[in-house]
């Protein structure tokens, strides 16, 4: 995915920061060992040039943010120590942030000259971030553009805007179908579902209520604040036969054949028709699937590492998305970016610890210890993780992922949110919802490339 997009004026950096809120990782979310291979393309900046082959030869510390996520977090101090003590005159300070502060601290902090010098951010948010000048590209010379697009999975290509790679992911993530062993069991279902019929039919078979009609277990979770809005534009609906959005990126295709429409009802009718599931009835889908209250649940691979830690003893397996008329899986990744205003020695060193963070050493460690896939095919595609019960069905959807362009990662959710909302507590019909679902979407992109257009 290859966006232009011309970059706002500087006046206007608070502004878009403000409008960006957390959202990715629905509810709570190198190389081959070489320095040199993790990458990313695009011009890079003057003091870029002054990358040393030969390492940070003066003592700096740089900072690095990410989201509080126990996992990430833990590991990345790990990694901090590791990369200290391969680059002696490195200090790495790392600081996180709740999720749902994360983009405010960025839009007040770092045009005040006070972020950090590596930032992890949500793919989606990334053309905001650029417009409104918080990044620079990634230097040519440590990231060729050629290397990524051999190595790493398509989807990063989301990264590359106006020519230039602008951030480089650990890992990547995909979607696919968590399910209870137990409750199957005792069900007497053997194999986890393969097709739309089948989830249908296993859902509703997995489903117990108490004599009050209250759910005991929901055959199928359903919170479409979760995965289910990316399950929907990324799979159900190309599954379907449909389009998400057109080569320009400008224009949403969902409703130009009857495809969109079909997979919003088949997404809405687990709610409103088998009655699988709903909304909110064990706090969240993840926290009903862990709690044993769920027996199927669309998620993340970096919910493995959660569950690992919250919950040893869960008895579940992983299994590809079900498929219809096609097979398709929602991708999405975080990346490692540059803000702009990084130079002279703290570039090296944040160019430095990039490379790190891309290696085949680093990603091994990311996907065992947090869950999340490996970013580059030839780590990923290795037996060990291929041959794995919960890591394999993953990785297999990765040649067939799609990553949607998000204009306004928050503002899209929350549109299909409150859409689903429409019907399910108002009884607004299912057509009404999509159509002005659609129209309420298209108007986002209408007005960000309007914007766009006139700088």
């Amino acid at each position: 995915m290859i966006m232009n997009i011309k970059p706002f004026k500087p006046l206007s950096i608070l502004a878009a920061a403000a409008l960006l809120l957390a959202a990715c990782g629905g509810g709570n979310t190198g190389n081959s060992g070489s320095a040199s291979s993790a990458g990313a393309s695009g011009s890079a900046s003057p003091s870029a040039s002054a990358v040393s082959e030969s390492g940070v030869q003066e003592k700096v510390t740089i900072e690095y943010w990410q989201y509080e996520y126990p996992a990430k977090v833990t590991l990345m101090d790990e990694l901090i120590k590791q990369f200290q003590e391969q680059n002696p005159n490195i200090t790495v300070k790392q600081t996180n942030f709740p999720y749902d502060q994360y983009n405010e601290k960025v839009a007040t902090l770092v045009p005040a000259g006070k972020g950090p010098d590596v930032i992890n951010l949500y793919y989606g948010w990334l053309p905001k971030y650029v417009s409104s000048g918080f990044l620079q590209p990634l230097p040519e010379s440590a990231f060729p553009a050629a290397e990524i697009e051999s190595r790493y999975y398509p989807l990063v290509e989301a990264a590359k805007i106006d020519g230039s790679y602008w951030a480089i992911p650990t890992a990547v993530r995909t979607l696919a179908l968590f399910y209870n062993k137990d409750l199957f069991a005792k069900a007497n279902i053997v194999e986890p579902p393969a097709t739309w019929e089948e989830l249908v039919e296993d859902a509703v078979k997995l489903t117990e209520k108490d004599a009050n009609g209250q759910f005991v277990v929901e055959g199928f979770a359903w919170e479409p604040g979760a995965q289910l809005h990316h399950w929907y534009r990324d799979g159900l609906l190309l599954q379907a036969g449909g389009q998400d959005l057109s080569e320009d990126r400008r224009k949403v295709l969902w409703a130009d054949t009857p495809a969109g429409l079909e997979a919003f009802q088949y997404l809405l009718d687990f709610a409103i028709k088998h009655k699988v599931g709903t909304t909110g009835i064990f706090t969240d889908d993840a926290t009903a699937f862990k709690t044993g209250h769920a027996a199927i649940n669309v998620d993340g691979s970096f919910r493995l590492g959660s569950l690992k830690a919250d919950a040893p003893d869960l008895n579940y397996g992983i299994a590809p998305l079900p498929s219809y008329k096609s097979k398709s899986a929602p991708s999405s990744f975080w990346a490692n970016a540059i803000p702009a205003d990084v130079t002279g020695a703290k570039l090296e060193a944040a160019v430095k610890f990039l490379q790190f963070l891309t290696s085949k050493e680093v990603q091994e460690q990311w996907v065992e210890r947090v869950g999340e896939l490996p970013a580059q095919k030839e780590v990923a595609t290795q037996d060990k993780y291929l041959k794995d019960e919960k890591l394999g069905p993953f990785i297999s959807q990765l040649d067939y992922s799609k990553a949607h362009f998000f204009i306004d990662e928050t503002g899209e959710r929350t549109l299909f949110v409150d859409a689903t909302n429409e019907v399910l507590l108002n009884n607004v019909p299912v057509e009404t919802a999509f159509k002005d679902l659609v129209a309420k979407t298209q108007k986002l992109y209408d007005d960000y490339w309007a914007k766009a257009d006139k700088k």
